[in-house]
């Protein structure tokens, strides 16, 4: 995996950035909280969401004062292109995600959730993952280290996604222990169920069924027998209830003539009553129709109309309206002028207020600035400070090469050679050396040839030799060979110096070169802060004119208001008499109105008057038709008394009750038969029941029976299933400690190089052992503050070569991402600690991003990106600089 580009906009302390991440080693680099760790939380939050948040919320990584954010993340990952977009919005106090979609080559996949387990099985880690092996964060370094086995086990489990075996050998296990329990009560059931067939074909029951079955028949014949008597009690009985009723359908059609006779009579009555009362009703419509025509007269007697007949009226009545109307249109007019004339005036009041608070604000702002001007100006002077002790420093630094035998800036070719000139008179001197102790072991063999009396050359017996003579020469040769050995080293210890003193030059450049950078930058701040004190002059100047300009605009608009108010006293005057003038019209309309509905109500009282004589007419109509119908019915009651037969009837109420009689004996008799038969039917019943039951039990106990071999065959194959995942994660562990141990020796045998330590043991339940070149072990809590972030660091980079590599082949790298990790390194560990990351990128790491305010890092940089956050806004930037040419930079 490569992350290619970065784009956020209010995320954090960033307003708006845009990044684009090349391959090799890159170094985020600036001051301790200017936002450089900020920018690989946008990666893990882009990639994983809310995940990789913590305990924070989404509100939380909204920059302060605004209302959303988006982040853009572009990433190559195997060979493929992608893109993940977030968007949050904040509602009220919480921040929800309004967009997150991932741009695949094929599809695009949208949701927090699906865009997550898709990034997961991407790259093959979830987000606890990621922050355990490829990404290493602020004050993390240490976690693995410190953690206790059995955590560190569980989280390299994790990451090596062995935690699923365990999970699936424990639901083997619960399996295993659901089946024995499900097997348990099976095999009870089994029991108890053959136990019922037993009992059940213990009982006899196909004989115990014949029997009952002959004993129903014989009850079902007396029951016939007794039903034939009953019809024919039945029938006897339904012939005397015949004539019974009639006899009382007779009685109850004279009773219900009765009463209808005295209804008519009763409504005959009634309808008389209402014609005396509606002819007094007539009389009285009568009265109050003329006392409305006197109101009337009384009325229309005020105006001055000549005819005061109906039309005459209405005529006056719409002159009225319609002046009445003229003068509502005038009301409006004048009503939409006081409006206008009034939003005129407030409008007014309203610009001179405005422009007086922006006239206040200038000033303010005005006063605000000057106080800023001079805060500048002790800053200007403060830099102009900076400038002359950096220029005396430039100067002093440079004072080095006053007396120097070089010019500035050839302090390395001078050290170059000098060291090469160092190389070459140690050859001499070796060469040298090595004469010296082979003429000494020359002159030691002759002079013991010569105490044995012996030619020092070829070693015969001799007296007076002239060969003697050369011992003498090798004497001389040696004396000779020491004294060029005293000017030689004499030479070295002057050489010696010189490379010293060029070593003293060459770190006296360097200085000059940071202090010229360093006076570079404070002339550039310098700069800008004057310009800026130049503007803000400007801009003060301008601030001080609006304010004059809006006070003087604020007075001409309340000298407008003012007159404008005076027009609005003018409007409402007339408003008055026009209103006055329309009461009196309204109180003429009132009373000629009267006068209409006065000749209306009279026309509407002569229609009732009408209609009360009409009612009585109908109503006189009605009473003659009852009448007729009285005399109708009084016949049809004297008809009905004649036909009415008292012995016919006394002899239907005997029959009817001697059968009754009967019918209540045989029903009882019935009754118990039936009860019996029922009783016969229900054992019947439950034999054959119990005849199914068995039938049904048997059929149960068969299945009971093979159910109990499948659950025992299942058990035995959880059992299996159980062991095997067991024995799967204790083989995949042992393997993957064995490669992890040998990754994490190769990668901290790159870092301690010719150090004091020999490797690192690793056992099966992932407790970490160091051993030191004599032998002895080590807990890595007992190595100092850097050599246990060195020691973690190492271990990180092993499990993220072995999460990233596999046990059975390579796959994709994702970036290797370090978040200050030089925070327990001192210098010399820092240089380790790059050692480290060049081992990284010579294993296949493509890309790796280091996060630092540590200078020394900044040469093992491939790229660079500078942080910087604005002390005013309190917002971050970036800038991409360029790493230096030399390893490392040097510190003072």
């Amino acid at each position: 995996m490569r992350v290619d580009r970065i784009r956020l906009q209010h995320f954090k302390c960033y307003a708006d950035a845009d990044l684009e991440l090349e391959d090799g080693v890159t170094v985020v680099h600036g001051v301790n909280g200017s936002g450089k760790s900020t920018l690989l939380e946008v990666v893990f939050f882009a990639l994983y969401g809310s995940k990789a948040l913590d305990d924070r919320t989404l509100d939380d990584v909204i920059t302060t004062g605004e209302d959303d954010a988006a982040i853009e993340l572009w990433f190559a990952h195997d060979g493929r292109e992608f893109r993940v977009e977030r968007q949050l919005r904040l509602r009220g106090d919480r921040a929800t995600t309004t967009k997150c979609v991932l741009e695949t080559p094929t599809e695009t996949i949208e949701g927090a959730r699906d865009v997550r387990r898709e990034v997961t099985e991407l790259l093959r880690m979830d987000a606890d993952a990621f922050v355990n092996c490829a990404y290493v964060r602020q004050g993390e370094v240490n976690k693995l280290i410190h953690a206790s086995p059995s955590d560190r086990q569980d989280m390299i489990d994790e990451l090596l996604q062995l935690g699923a075996l365990e999970d699936y050998r424990e639901r083997a296990s619960d399996a295993r222990l659901g089946v024995k329990t499900v097997l348990d009560g099976q095999r009870e059931v089994l029991e108890d169920v053959r136990t019922q067939v037993e009992r059940k074909e213990d009982k006899d029951l196909h004989e115990r069924l014949n029997g009952l079955e002959s004993r129903r028949s014989e009850i079902s014949e007396d029951i016939e027998n007794f039903e034939t008597q009953r019809e024919q009690a039945q029938a006897t009985h339904d012939t005397a209830e015949g004539v019974l009723e009639r006899h009382e359908e007779t009685r109850a059609e004279i009773e219900s003539l009765e009463a209808e006779i005295e209804t008519l009579r009763s409504k005959i009555e009634e309808t008389e009553r209402d014609r005396e009362e509606t002819k007094e009703r007539i009389r009285s419509l009568q009265d109050e129709r003329e006392e409305l025509a006197t109101e009337r007269a009384e009325l229309l007697a005020d105006t001055d109309l000549d005819d005061t007949d109906g039309e005459s009226v209405r005529n006056r009545i719409d002159e009225l309206e319609e002046r009445d109307e003229a003068l509502r249109d005038e009301i409006t007019d004048i009503q939409v002028e006081l409006t206008e004339t009034s939003g005129d005036v407030e409008r007014l009041e309203e610009e001179a207020d405005e422009l007086e608070r922006r006239a206040d604000r200038a000033r303010e702002d005005a006063e605000e600035l000057a106080s800023k001007l001079e805060a500048d100006e002790e800053t200007i002077e403060e830099r102009e400070g900076s400038l002359e002790e950096l220029d005396d420093e430039i100067e002093a630094a440079r004072a080095n090469f006053a007396d120097a035998p070089i010019e500035f800036g050839e302090s390395e070719k001078l050290l170059e050679e000098l060291e090469t000139e160092r190389e070459e008179l140690a050859s001499t001197i070796n060469d040298v050396t090595a004469e010296i102790r082979a003429t000494e072991n020359a002159i030691e063999e002759a002079e013991s040839l010569l105490e044995e009396g012996k030619c020092p050359e070829c070693g015969q017996s001799v007296e007076d030799s002239p060969h003697v003579d050369v011992l003498e020469d090798r004497r001389e040769e040696l004396a000779d060979l020491e004294s060029e050995l005293d000017e030689l080293e004499t030479e070295c210890a002057d050489l010696e110096e010189r490379i010293e003193r060029a070593e003293g030059l060459c770190e006296a450049e360097r200085r000059v070169d940071r202090l010229e950078e360093n006076r570079t930058n404070v002339a550039q701040l310098l700069a800008e802060k004057r310009e800026t004190v130049d503007d803000r002059r400007e801009d003060r100047a301008e601030l001080l004119e609006d304010a004059a300009e809006y006070e003087t605009e604020a007075e001409e608009k309340r000298a407008s208001a003012t007159e404008l108010a005076d027009e609005l006293t003018a409007l409402r005057e007339s408003l008055g008499e026009i209103n006055a003038e329309r009461s009196e019209i309204g109180d003429q309309l009132e009373t000629l109105e009267r006068a209409i509905d006065i000749g209306e109500k009279r026309g509407e009282l002569a229609d009732e008057i009408d209609a009360c004589r009409e009612r009585r007419t109908n109503w006189q109509t009605m009473n003659d038709e009852r009448r007729e119908q009285l005399a109708d019915k009084r016949d049809r009651k004297r008809d009905l008394e004649s036909e009415f037969d008292e012995q016919r009837v006394e002899t239907a109420r005997e029959d009817k009750r001697d059968a009754e009689e009967y019918l209540e004996k045989v029903d009882e008799k019935l009754a118990e038969l039936r009860d019996q038969r029922d009783e016969i039917q229900n054992a019947i019943g439950a034999v054959e029941n119990e005849l199914e039951e068995l039938d049904r039990v048997r059929e149960r106990l068969d299945r009971l029976e093979a159910r109990s071999e499948r659950l025992e065959s299942l058990y035995d194959e959880a059992e299996t299933l159980q062991a095997t995942y067991g024995d799967l994660r204790t083989e995949l562990r042992q393997r993957n400690v064995e490669t992890l141990e040998r990754l994490l020796n190769e990668t901290f045998d790159l870092v301690y190089q010719n150090d004091s330590y020999a490797g690192i043991d690793l056992d099966g339940d992932y407790r970490l052992t160091v051993y030191q070149k004599d032998g002895e072990s080590l807990d890595p809590e007992q190595l100092s503050g850097g050599e246990r972030a060195l020691f973690n660091l190492s271990l990180r980079c092993a499990i993220y070569r072995l999460l990233a590599e596999g046990v059975e082949g390579a796959a994709p790298m994702p970036p290797l991402i370090l978040d200050e990790p030089t925070v327990f390194l001192d210098s010399g560990h820092v240089t380790q600690l790059i050692s480290l990351v060049e081992s990284m990128r010579s294993l296949g790491v493509e890309q790796i991003v280091l996060v630092s305010h540590d200078e020394e890092l900044v040469g093992a940089a491939d790229s660079l990106v500078r942080v910087e956050k604005d002390a005013t806004s309190n917002r971050s930037s970036l800038d991409r600089g360029k790493p230096p040419e030399t390893a490392l930079l040097a510190t003072d």
